[in-house]
């Protein structure tokens, strides 16, 4: 009697190729994230994961192609880790708080994460409106948040887009500019983030909280 050929699992080699292209693209958000884009060839990123460029280029069919993927990655993850603080309980700072210390968290266990983003900006162009583009679901509800407070009297009234980017553009420098730090003596350290959040925090908080509604509330 003839042996039954037990045929792979069903969607086997598709896991295996979505488990191949998950590598992929964490290597190469780690490496664009820290090095820089310009910095890093398919040959090094073959190098560290042990494979040949062909193989990446089988996935990618070229580096611009693996860089739109790795932006797709990298907003899908930003917005994983900052829409439950911005979904959370309270109203007022303490959401925009929740949101500053969820920032600065993942900039100590992840910095290739938000120095990608970094990376992107420099980049600019279609990498730029693609990550834009990516990140308008949270960039929207951010928005309107910051125009409900607004009108309920504990914000600052001003245009809560600009309010946004500009809060934006000051969280993620104070969190992420290693290099700027350690160049005016300030050595990135676990208490020295926890400094710079605290006064960050009251930065924003004098910026951004209405007088009348600050009295009722202080930053921690």
């Amino acid at each position: 009697m003839a042996l039954a050929v037990t045929s792979p699992p069903k969607g086997s080699r598709a896991a295996r190729t979505r488990a191949t292209e998950d590598r992929i693209l964490a290597v190469a958000l780690e490496s664009f994230g820290m090095k820089g884009f310009d910095s890093v060839s398919l040959d090094d990123l073959a190098a560290d994961l042990g494979i040949t460029k062909q193989a990446i280029l089988y996935h990618w069919s070229s580096k611009r192609a693996l860089l739109d993927a790795v932006i797709d990655r990298a907003a899908l993850e930003l917005i994983i880790e900052f829409d439950g603080a911005l979904s959370g309980d309270g109203s007022g700072w303490s959401r925009v708080e929740s949101v500053v210390r969820r920032i600065f968290r993942v900039a100590m266990r992840r910095p290739e994460l938000l120095g990608f983003i970094r990376e992107i900006s420099r980049i600019g162009g279609d990498a730029s409106l693609r990550v834009t583009a990516d990140l308008d679901p949270f960039v929207s509800r951010a928005t309107a948040y910051f125009k409900r407070e607004m009108d309920e009297g504990r914000m600052r009234r001003c245009d809560p887009g600009l309010l946004l980017v500009s809060a934006y553009s000051t969280v993620l420098g104070a969190a992420t500019e290693v290099e700027v730090l350690r160049a005016v003596g300030i050595e990135p350290t676990l208490r020295s983030t926890v400094v710079r959040r605290r006064e960050l925090l009251s930065f924003l908080y004098a910026a951004m909280v209405a007088p009348e509604y600050a009295r009722t509330q202080a930053p921690r």
